[in-house]
């Protein structure tokens, strides 16, 4: 069986492109997922890729993937900085959790600074655009352990 990637969005990502491109840039949900797919093929896993503006549909995916997945991506974009029940979700997730945020959340204004949700992380990468989602796919193959060896040398091992 394939590794099973599964990535989540928050709220307001399927604006992505047209919602303030001067932080989040002109890349849309869509070529992202576009994106991911073709990175998947690359890296041979299985992946998931939801959107949702629900912090309960949100809560509900991060609870399927308990089952359904062996890392999870999350951008939990506005949810990021006051969501306590997504905190919750995650933590009962056994696989690896890489958060990531298409801007650098930490050179934002003081709202946007302070992820709570990272509390519940493995990783987070931020500030990368949307190449980050690319980044948190190799990153959770590799905590994983799957990396495949048709990749070089340099991207299957850990450095040190």
């Amino acid at each position: 069986m394939p590794t099973r990637l599964m990535i989540l969005n928050g709220p307001n990502l399927n604006l992505l492109g047209i919602r303030e491109p001067h932080i989040y840039g002109r890349t849309t949900l869509a070529e992202i997922e576009a994106a991911c797919r073709a990175c998947a093929s690359l890296l041979d896993v299985s992946l998931a890729f939801h959107q949702s503006n629900h912090e309960g549909q949100i809560v509900d995916l991060i609870q399927a993937a308990r089952t359904e997945a062996d890392a999870l991506i999350i951008n939990p974009a506005a949810l990021s900085f006051t969501s306590i029940s997504i905190i919750d979700a995650l933590k009962v997730f056994e696989g690896p959790i890489i958060e990531l945020h298409v801007s650098n959340i930490h050179a934002r204004d003081e709202l946007h600074r302070h992820s709570k949700t990272s509390t519940a992380a493995t990783a987070v990468i931020c500030g990368l655009g949307p190449y980050g989602y690319i980044a948190a796919m190799l990153a959770a193959v590799q905590r994983l352990g799957k990396v495949p060896d048709t990749l070089p040398p340099v991207l299957r091992n850990t450095p040190g």
